[in-house]
């Protein structure tokens, strides 16, 4: 398979980027689809916390770092690198990629690209969509609207609606239902991924004691986000090598 870099960023901090790199990595996994990841959110690295084994600190303004990440795709067993990006730093990245060749790179087929742009429900939030435009042309572009509370994203209002989504005809669009709060602060207080918190075990690989209401309240959202990533097309792909795979190997048993 070609080698996929998944950058998941965004340009106003408090939208929930990290957590939905986390529930991407999640989602990989319960598909035993192998990846690693790269946290640009340097040096505390958020993402690091609760993916240790598989997730490097990086700065992505230094070369050398570029280097580890983009250098590293076509030689890595792991074929697939989700970058988060710093909250903030999402324009100033893909200027960078655009710069070096990186996004040309993509569109000329030398690997698959996607960018998961993680929006909140305000007008700041949805700005960053005009901004980046330039960028996203010939890479999966996913628009993840984050209802991190009650409001509607301005579907109300067809006008502002329109506004923000016209000129982005190759956008795909998923939403990431609100998370009750105690149970994410829950799941954050236990330093566990999404997956295990729901199996009620601890970082260790042992028997925990979270709250069997709360472990349900974040089944359900992560069953709810898992159908909006099998929606799209980048995921779908993903998925394909290791559908064949199960197909050959089940017409073997029958022969």
């Amino acid at each position: 398979m070609k080698p996929l870099l998944i950058l998941v960023g965004a340009d106003k901090g408090g939208v929930g980027k990290t957590t939905t790199s986390r529930a991407l990595l999640d989602f990989l996994a319960r598909k035993n689809v192998l990846a690693r990841a790269f946290d640009t959110e340097n040096p505390r690295g958020t993402l690091h916390r609760f993916y240790p084994n598989i997730t490097e600190i990086i700065d992505l303004e230094e070369v050398r770092d570029q280097m580890k990440v983009l250098d590293t795709m076509q030689e890595a067993a792991v074929k697939v690198s989700v970058v988060d990006l710093k909250a903030g730093s999402m324009s100033r990245a893909l200027e960078t990629f655009e710069n070096i060749g990186v996004l040309e790179a993509a569109r000329s087929g030398d690997f698959d690209m996607a960018l998961f742009h993680v929006v909140g429900p305000s007008i700041a939030s949805l700005d960053e969509m005009g901004e980046i435009a330039q960028y996203t042309k010939g890479i999966s572009y996913i628009v993840a609207r984050n209802f991190i509370n009650e409001t509607n994203f301005f579907e109300w209002d067809e006008k502002t609606f329109k506004k923000y989504f016209a000129g982005l005809s190759n956008a795909r669009e998923i939403e990431i239902p609100k998370l009750n709060e105690m149970a994410y602060e829950q799941v954050d207080l236990a330093g566990v991924t999404f997956t295990d918190f729901i199996s009620n075990r601890k970082p260790n690989g042992r028997d925990a004691n979270y709250s069997f209401v709360l472990r349900g309240y974040v089944r359900k959202w992560i069953s709810d986000l898992n159908a909006e990533f099998e929606k799209l097309d980048v995921i779908k792909a993903l998925m394909a090598p290791q559908a064949s795979v199960e197909e050959d190997a089940s017409a073997g048993e029958d022969e």
